[in-house]
């Protein structure tokens, strides 16, 4: 059997109209897509593993066998990439590309220049000197990417990654993710409502419907009829007690 290098239990919480009662585990090195409409809890899931959400006295998480439940968000070895990039926009690209170096010590000289040179890996060479209000939303997206995966995490989170560029920007994106993923080998989990992205990105789904797990499984056995028969169960009568 196989290390389950990411544990997330009992993640937990309640909204007005949801109840996030949530579990789950990935194995090292692989790639799994939670779906769901909007308001299932999908991005509370990962911002609750990135530390940005603060768990519930019954949520466990475990990564690369280290409790991380209740550490802060820049000691817990993951990345976390939003959709629309959320970089700095008081600071240049190779700035935004370096913070998190600078975060572990680097000087500001030392971090630029790492961050010049993985920029290359980007496609992005010669962009250091240049502010996020300049770029498209392509190198937008691949800057934040240069960005979370510069420091090397164990586990990479993606919040929607695609939703804001076109048909054409998605694809040479998702292309990037996926052979970064192959040279660096973290852990990734992505939180999407596309079935498409998913089943392309990641060999392993799960359907996420008003805070609970409804499906798991593999990618190529995940089809759009798994979500009508999820849709009509949660909007069933549900019989008296």
């Amino acid at each position: 059997m196989n290390e389950q290098f990411l544990i997330a239990e009992h993640i937990h919480k309640d909204w007005d109209n949801v109840k996030v009662d949530f579990s789950f585990a990935a194995e090292k090195g692989s790639f799994t897509s939670i779906v769901g409409p909007s308001g299932s809890g999908k991005s509370t899931v990962l911002r609750t593993i990135a530390g940005l959400i603060p768990p519930a006295a019954q949520t466990r998480i475990m990564l690369d066998g280290a409790d991380i439940t209740t550490l802060t968000p820049g000691k817990r070895g993951c990345g976390l990439m939003f959709q629309n990039g959320s970089l700095f926009l008081h600071m240049t690209v190779a700035d935004n590309v370096g913070y998190g170096l600078r975060c572990q010590g680097l000087s500001r000289r030392a971090a630029r220049r790492e961050a010049e040179a993985f920029l290359v890996r980007f496609k992005l060479e010669g962009f250091g000197n240049r502010w996020p209000e300049t770029l498209s939303g392509g190198e937008a997206q691949r800057v934040a990417l240069a960005r979370t995966l510069i420091v090397h995490p164990k586990l990479v989170l993606f919040d929607e990654p695609f939703s804001a560029l076109d048909a054409p920007l998605r694809k040479t994106l998702a292309q990037d993710i996926l052979a970064m993923q192959k040279e660096f080998a973290f852990t990734a989990v992505m939180v999407t409502h596309d079935i498409a992205e998913a089943k392309y990105m990641s060999s392993r789904i799960i359907l996420m419907q008003q805070g609970k797990k409804i499906w798991d499984g593999a990618a190529a056995e995940f089809n759009e009829q798994l979500i009508r028969e999820a849709e009509g169960a949660s909007t069933a009568p549900q019989p008296c007690s």
